[in-house]
């Protein structure tokens, strides 16, 4: 009878030791994500610019956007927000014509509806600058390749 006790309480406790080494495992990989730890690789490489930035935003969007409004001064810049503001910008071959463009990230994550972009033009009549109309082909190109460098910075950074 003693022997069946002993055994049974071997049992027992052999169970509730492989029980606490599995908590502990789940537990040391919830404060690792907590931490910004990743458990491979792979997940680090996405971790680094996505939910942990310390900028608030995707960071291949911000990176992508901030690459491709940089033939334009820049007004304003949010990284906490998201948010790019050029200044006016003239291009040399038509200086009776400037462009502002306003870029949004609106998520942590990479996709495309996490992108917005909006643009203003201005032409010069009489000494002063009208608004006029934008081609929305032209705002459409510019989160097309806002996007498709962001994919090509995550591709590059996982790849390393």
């Amino acid at each position: 009878m003693a022997r069946a006790v002993s055994l049974g309480l071997a049992i027992a406790c052999s169970a509730a030791l492989s029980g606490c080494a599995f908590i502990q495992e789940d537990i040391n990989k919830s404060l690792n994500a907590l931490s910004g730890k990743p458990a491979n690789a792979a997940e680090a490489a996405d971790l680094a610019a996505s939910r942990v930035t310390t900028i608030g935003v995707n960071a291949y969007l911000w990176q992508a956007a901030l690459d491709t409004l940089s033939f334009a001064p820049l007004a304003q810049t949010d990284s906490a927000g998201g948010v790019i503001v050029t200044d006016w910008y003239a291009n040399p071959a038509s200086p009776g014509e400037r462009v502002k463009v306003t870029a949004t990230i609106l998520d942590q994550d990479l996709r495309a509806d996490a992108l917005r972009v909006a643009a203003s033009r201005q032409v010069m009549q009489n000494g002063q600058w009208l608004e006029a109309p934008v081609a929305a082909a032209t705002v459409q190109k510019l989160e097309e390749i806002i996007l498709t460098k962001a994919r090509d910075l995550r591709r590059n950074a996982i790849a390393q």
